[in-house]
């Protein structure tokens, strides 16, 4: 199916917690401003890739060079910005199917100018870092960085590493050792002040581990569409009134934590380095026990007397989006449709092909953690989905970069509907660049709990 390509709208950022630290920060002067040649920001094999540079609400006082690379890793072209005569341009024949990331980095103070200020903010300790020697710029660190990218053949962009020959059966014998161990779920009921729902956390029996989380319905007779959410990296508690909201929109829905903790507590006994424990060995990597812990929590909501029997939408964002991917392509025969925004963990080998790899930042320099990581990599799941799915990229995002995500949509099998963010970072560095993603999923979602059809690129 060919691709149905989306652009950014405006609705609230994607998490509260970004939304909350990002939102209200003081604005980052801008000094330059960018207009792609292709205002889709995609191009074919042999185009120009190319920007205009204009200088932007805020008066340049910097001089700035720039650097075109490959997948953010292989360099390409470099040069300097001249803004005399109001404008320039930087371009480059898109050669192959890639990404190109341009890093735009002020490196002096224009003669005769002095240096913007950053926006005042509050007194930081003594510890703190240094203070960057530039402000400015649209990766949202004020540190006079900028940076645009653009997608040559996106849908061509091929695998880095192959998939292992075993993948299949290593998981089929984890998922058989787990079926063996009983769910045993444990409910407690929580207070919510969203009115007409129940809310519980449940702790779940898993191999090696318990699966913990939120389950929150309305609080009425009926069978309910599901919606399990998945987390984006880090160590916290749960947002239980977000699982209420969804809850009053009609949905049966199940939160799990991506620890073995409870919901409700902020940081519980998970070691702050989890992402690389065990990163050498696919039996001992924290991301094993993860996925378990989220298959578990599917099969606790299979007995559910409360779901519809029919409706499973796996969501989420970033590692979130990771965990939802590598769920749907563990049980495959149980989902509905997958939305995930910025997912992470993709390419895991990119680093020794050319492709800057992103979290969890698997070590490129230790082969023993290079083919534990394959193990791990929703690109290797992904031919196994059945499901629609669609998933929203960062054209400049470093943290889930836009190479992995377009190649795990070109190993999907079934309809697939890409959502490229082309000014975005991650979205929590660059939050208001992101939220087409999750406009569109709420869209989905409300389409899918009022008894919709998911169709991929139909609106």
């Amino acid at each position: 199916m060919p691709y149905q390509i989306q652009f950014p709208r405006t609705l609230p950022a994607l998490f509260l917690t970004a939304a909350l630290a990002f939102g209200q920060r003081p604005q980052i002067p801008q000094q330059l401003a960018f207009t792609p040649y292709h205002a889709s920001g995609i191009y074919d094999v042999g185009e120009t890739v190319g920007w205009t540079v204009a200088p932007g609400p805020v008066s340049p006082t910097y001089a700035y060079k720039w650097t075109i690379r490959r997948n953010n890793a292989v360099v390409l072209k470099e040069g300097k910005l001249d803004l005399s005569s109001g404008k320039d341009k930087i371009e480059i024949t898109g050669d192959q199917p890639e990404m190109l990331y341009v890093a735009v980095e002020a490196y002096a103070n224009l003669e005769g100018t002095a240096p913007v200020s950053a926006a005042p903010v509050s007194a930081a300790p003594v510890s703190a870092a240094p203070t960057p020697p530039y402000t400015g710029g649209n990766t949202g660190r004020n540190n006079g960085l900028y940076a645009v990218g653009a997608a040559v053949a996106p849908a061509k962009i091929g695998l880095a590493t192959p998939r292992p020959e075993d993948f299949d059966t290593f998981w089929e014998a984890k998922l058989a050792a787990q079926s063996k161990i009983p769910v045993h779920a444990e409910l407690t009921p929580v207070s919510t002040d969203v009115p007409g729902v129940e809310l519980s956390i449940f702790v779940l029996d898993a191999l090696g581990s318990k699966t913990h989380g939120y389950v929150a319905k309305p609080a009425k007779e009926g069978k309910f569409p599901a919606l399990i959410q998945l987390q984006y990296a880090g160590v916290y508690a749960l947002n239980a009134r977000g699982n209420a909201q969804r809850a009053a929109e009609g949905w049966l829905v199940v939160n799990v934590d991506s620890h073995d903790k409870l919901p409700s507590e902020p940081l519980g006994d998970v070691p702050r380095n989890y992402a690389t424990v065990g990163n050498t060995d696919r039996d001992k990597s924290y991301f094993l026990s993860m996925y378990l812990r989220d298959s578990r929590a599917l099969d606790y909501l299979l007995t559910r007397p409360d779901w519809d029997g029919k409706t499973i939408v796996l969501t989420g964002g970033s590692m979130g989006g990771q965990q939802s991917l590598v769920l749907a392509g563990l049980r495959p025969e149980k989902i509905t449709a997958v939305l995930v925004c910025v997912p992470a963990g993709s390419d895991t080998n990119g680093d020794l092909h050319g492709r800057k790899a992103g979290y969890p930042n698997w070590p490129s320099d230790n082969p023993a953690a290079m083919n534990a990581s394959r193990y791990f990599d929703p690109i290797n799941f992904a031919s196994r989905i059945q499901a629609p799915v669609m998933a929203g990229m960062g054209f400049i995002d470093t943290i889930s970069p836009p190479a992995g995500v377009w190649t795990m949509l070109n190993q999907l099998r079934s309809a697939k509907e890409p959502l490229p963010m082309i000014e975005s970072e991650h979205d929590n560095l660059t939050p208001d660049k992101g939220r087409g993603c999750p406009a569109r999923t709420k869209e989905i979602r409300d389409l899918i709990v009022q008894g919709g059809e998911y169709k991929p690129g139909s609106r």
